[in-house]
């Protein structure tokens, strides 16, 4: 076993302890002086974290100042540890994206770029340290049974990275999938593969799904992972009837490796390398905005990094008994919160975008799948692929009177309704099937 090999090992040993905590009270023990150590040593390397924390205490951290995505990449070359410069950071990930060649690093460390879901795209550094630790960890938390059986993963992703190649073992027997490729050669490449662990965006498991009741993909893999997007409800009753499996959820981003569903399915927060604050946009429905800083990560360090992602946590604890956060669903992201105006004539009402997906699906068995993108506070735009296309004219006409009902339940004036065709392919962007593609200000009015 090489060097690498062992670390990845012992990774997946000391993740597989901190799974075993049991209550709050341990894992806050733990934890705490482990975030006060790794924000000191933050503060004597970043330049950046050490001017914006003058003054404070570290053992106050919860009272530091939040930074968000244009914030970390206009100091990027401050904050992160490693003195990289931005601009040679972007044009080795921009040179990657144009050759699909993922392997040069910069400085020793793996570089990458986010999709850019929220309108900017993001540069992340990983040093080969943290590459081997978020190896060891996210093994422990998605593999099926044990890491010395033998697993045949397809992994599908818009971009390949040294941290995800990190994954190949003599054991691991582990294959990249480029979304950007035609689905006729993944289909190719699946069969020949015949994986036992499928990973994919939920977009693309749905094609698969697809493939396979058409009969021309023809395997059976006995464990599925839905990453790097929303797992809207559509897809996942279509995808686990198809293949007789329960989607496991993994929640992964720029910001580091945030949570995974247990073997209950259920999606916990990885709470024992990320502290996570919720800042609350909704308590009765116990529905946030995470706060995250993440203590495993020096590179380019994470700290109280406020996401654009609502989460709404689970009621009732998780049976499987982890006293790691436990997240009913993933509601989409902050700024896709549609903003109408009140049926009253003054102000405006929100509405979550899970109620949105919900009151599509609802209003007909025959759709397909749906896009739901609000322009602006009275124009509503719903894209649907539908079962049979005689039927269109009167599923249309259900989803419009779902969608207005909905309004007149939140007391807000109903936009106007135009219907398309669905027509979202994945491949270079992520699926948000219910958007907003407008402003607003922090008291939510549309600017």
């Amino acid at each position: 076993m090489n060097t690498d090999s062992l670390h990845i090992v012992l990774q997946y040993a000391a993740a597989r302890r901190r799974a075993a905590f049991r209550d709050r009270e341990s894992l806050e023990r733990w934890r705490e002086p482990r975030i006060v150590r790794h924000l000191e040593e933050v503060r004597s390397r970043s330049p950046f974290y050490r001017e914006l924390w003058e003054g404070r205490d570290v053992q106050d951290w919860r009272r530091f100042p939040q930074i968000d995505k244009k914030l970390m990449m206009d100091r990027f070359d401050a904050l992160n540890t490693a003195g990289i410069r931005r601009e040679d950071a972007m044009n080795l990930a921009l040179e990657a994206e144009r050759t699909r060649d993922f392997t040069p690093e910069i400085g020793g460390l793996t570089i990458g770029l986010s999709s850019g879901t929220s309108g900017s795209r993001g540069l992340f550094l990983v040093s080969r340290q943290e590459r081997l630790a978020w190896t060891g960890t996210i093994l422990q938390r998605v593999l099926p049974g044990s890491l010395l059986q033998r697993h045949n993963i397809a992994f599908f992703l818009r971009a390949d990275s040294n941290l995800y190649g990190s994954v190949r073992s003599r054991r691991v027997a582990f294959e990249f999938y480029d979304l950007l490729h035609p689905l006729e050669r993944h289909v190719a490449r699946l069969n020949a593969q015949r994986p036992s662990v499928l990973a994919a965006p939920p977009s693309m498991l749905r094609l698969l799904a697809e493939e396979a009741r058409a009969g021309r993909l023809k395997i059976a893999p006995g464990h599925l992972v839905s990453m790097a997007e929303v797992l809207d409800p559509l897809d996942q009753k279509i995808i686990e009837e198809t293949f007789g499996r329960r989607v496991y959820q993994v929640y992964q981003c720029t910001e580091g490796f945030l949570g995974a569903s247990c073997s209950h399915g259920t999606l916990h927060l990885n709470e024992d390398v990320v502290h996570i604050e919720k800042d609350y946009v909704d308590e009765k429905r116990r529905t946030f905005v995470p706060i995250v800083t993440d203590f495993v990560r020096f590179a380019q360090p994470i700290v109280r990094y406020r996401l654009g992602d609502l989460l709404t946590e689970r009621e009732a604890p998780c049976p499987c008994g982890s006293p790691f956060t436990a997240v009913e669903r993933i509601e989409g992201r902050s700024d896709d919160l549609y903003v109408l105006p009140a049926r009253s004539g003054s102000g405006f009402v929100t509405l979550f975008p899970d109620f949105v997906s919900r009151t599509i699906i609802g209003a007909s068995a025959d759709i397909e799948a749906y896009r739901a993108v609000l322009h602006a506070p009275d124009r509503l735009t719903l894209e649907l692929d539908v079962r049979a296309e005689d039927k269109r004219p009167e599923i249309e006409e259900a989803v419009r009177r779902a969608t207005q009902h909905l309004c007149e339940r939140i007391g807000a004036r109903k936009p106007e309704i135009t219907f398309k065709p669905y027509a979202f392919v994945p491949g270079g962007t992520k699926l948000r099937r219910v958007q907003r593609r407008f402003a607003v200000n922090e008291r939510m009015e549309p600017v």
